[in-house]
């Protein structure tokens, strides 16, 4: 477009920089992850080839982008930490964003049937993304402790509930009341 009379569209392009000094935090999540586990018969509570196969796609990510320093996985998440310092696509947050996830999920795709030889993939993956901006060492640590808190309590409750259906012989519904009555009105409160 450049030098041509349709150049001024380019003015519509909002710049979208994120603030210098702070650190980016990188989230992506996957979109409609449970329809997704449940088409491909993913191993209840935990299918260790998808864990595996999703920190594969992280490690193609941080191989691929050098300023992305640390990489906590949970589930169909996963979150980056890129150094303070970073220039990054001159810190784009709609750059950053959209070219992580599109790698991250190209790197899912590609992958697929290394970890899942005898199961092709009958509908491709999305994932969205999302960079939080962090002022402090402490925040960024908290943020790493939150989410390794909200996996340990995921954990333990997923673990349990599918304990509950595929030992127990509870429907789902019911491993879910179970849990329920179970987490919010322990026996040693009283109501």
């Amino acid at each position: 477009m450049a030098n041509s009379k349709y150049a001024y569209v380019r003015n519509f392009e909002l710049p979208d920089p994120l603030l210098p000094g702070t650190y980016m935090l990188f989230r992506l999540d996957g979109h409609s992850f449970h329809r997704f586990s449940d088409k491909h018969e993913f191993t209840k509570p935990n299918d260790v080839r998808a864990l595996q196969l999703m920190d594969h796609a992280a490690k193609d990510v941080m191989e691929e982008y050098t300023d992305i320093v640390l990489a906590f996985g949970e589930s169909d998440e996963y979150s980056f930490l890129l150094r303070k310092s970073t220039t990054l696509y001159n810190r784009r947050e709609s750059k950053i964003v959209s070219t992580l996830t599109s790698l991250f999920t190209s790197c899912y795709v590609f992958h697929w049937p290394k970890y899942f030889p005898d199961r092709p993939i009958l509908y491709p993956p999305s994932f969205d993304g999302r960079i939080v901006l962090y002022p402090t060492e402490k925040h960024v640590r908290d943020y790493f402790a939150w989410r390794q808190a909200d996996t340990h309590i995921n954990n333990l409750y997923n673990t349990t509930f599918w304990a509950l259906v595929q030992q127990g012989g509870e429907t789902t519904t019911e491993a879910h009341a179970t849990l329920k009555v179970k987490t919010y009105y322990p026996t040693s409160v009283r109501l």
